[in-house]
């Protein structure tokens, strides 16, 4: 019986990387040729408190947020759908991106929208780190004629209440770029 241990090792160890291998193609796999844009994100004063990358993924886009410099706590994180981030409210960057028309909310039952994003958490240390899968996404209609920014609130979103999730004051803004 000890001589079939090895065996069902070698067994377990191959069907795992079977398995990984054909989850290569799920979403948030890299897609080759992939698209990435990049918007670096300032406060009212100018003042660079990070950067957002949206990576073009199978099945979706991938949105990255690496926040320093920030008060530190729950903040609301959305992509908003204009390519704009004027002083000193950022309204310019209009609404959430939302080509769904879809509500707001990933805890409202007829939400959420793709510019909808978890909360940025923020340490003492004034640094923030955020990664998800946007399922479906599309990084032509992200960046279409007027662009898009990524938008940082000074309070937590509720996560359901429709437009914003009462997140409060844009306190900062990014353009994103495309590379």
């Amino acid at each position: 019986m000890l001589r079939s241990a090895p065996s069902i090792l070698v067994v377990t160890i191959a069907l795992t990387l079977v398995a990984c291998a054909k989850d290569q193609g799920s979403i948030g796999s890299a897609q080759p040729g992939g698209r990435l844009a990049v918007a670096v994100l300032k406060t009212a004063a100018g003042v660079e408190v990070g950067r957002a990358t949206v990576r073009e993924v199978v099945g979706g886009l991938r949105v990255t947020i690496d926040g320093r410099m920030m008060p530190a706590g729950t903040h609301g994180a959305h992509i908003h759908r204009v390519g704009q981030c004027d002083a000193p409210d950022f309204a310019t960057a209009g609404a959430h991106w939302n080509p769904t028309a879809t509500q707001h909310g990933s805890m409202n039952a007829m939400g959420p929208h793709q510019g909808d994003l978890p909360n940025l958490l923020v340490g003492s240390d004034g640094r923030g780190t955020l990664g998800i899968n946007v399922q479906d996404a599309q990084f032509g209609s992200l960046l279409d004629a007027d662009g898009a920014a990524m938008v940082i609130h000074a309070a937590a979103d509720d996560l359901k209440t429709d437009p914003s999730g009462n997140s409060g004051a844009r306190i900062a803004c990014g353009i994103f770029v495309a590379n």
